[in-house]
């Protein structure tokens, strides 16, 4: 099964986010072969981290679970809150494998959330080269639609955000980001 997990940072965390960054590492080390993508996002200035975006293929919700409040940043209080939702792998691919590689343009979080009928469930072909990830968020046994994320390199927010169909969705968030992992 796969999950898509958001931690939002709390504001003014930065000093304890810092702090923490090789308890981080090593956590994440440890779910290397499991990880879909992941990465932080960052505030408008390009600079300050906002939260961590963690998409990872895990046997089950308990284990999903465990991997989004386990997280030592978590722990001592760096987030706010986490967004975990099941999710579905569209593009059956990992952020290692996209084309694009990991540098080079602007990388964006899209977070769709809403209800009802499902809607951008399939690929949207003219931006497939240019997204990272992408997938329907689901409830824990998969039946219920609750939105779609998707990691996407574009040119700038309202490119990024051009991926879902705004109308769609109760809100839609756009994040920078970039991609994440040791280098």
């Amino acid at each position: 099964m796969e999950f898509f997990c958001y931690h939002r940072d709390r504001p003014g965390s930065l000093p304890l986010r810092e702090e923490l960054g090789e308890a981080h590492w090593a956590y994440m080390d440890r779910y290397e072969a499991e990880l879909i993508a992941r990465g932080p996002t960052f505030a408008e200035d390009g600079g300050t981290p906002t939260g961590s975006v963690h998409i990872v293929g895990l046997p089950d919700p308990a284990a999903a679970r465990a991997f989004a409040f386990d997280e030592p940043n978590h722990q001592a209080g760096v987030y706010r809150d986490v967004l975990l939702r099941r999710w579905r792998n569209v593009l059956g691919r990992t952020m290692a494998q996209f084309p694009g590689g990991r540098t080079g343009g602007r990388r964006y979080l899209v977070l769709g959330l809403g209800s009802g009928d499902g809607a951008d469930l399939e690929v949207p072909e003219a931006l497939r080269d240019e997204l990272i990830a992408y997938g329907p968020l689901l409830s824990d046994d998969g039946a219920v639609w609750l939105g779609t994320a998707a990691l996407v390199r574009a040119p700038h927010a309202a490119g990024a955000r051009a991926v879902l169909t705004p109308e769609r969705y109760a809100s839609v968030e756009v994040h920078d980001r970039e991609c994440g992992g040791r280098r």
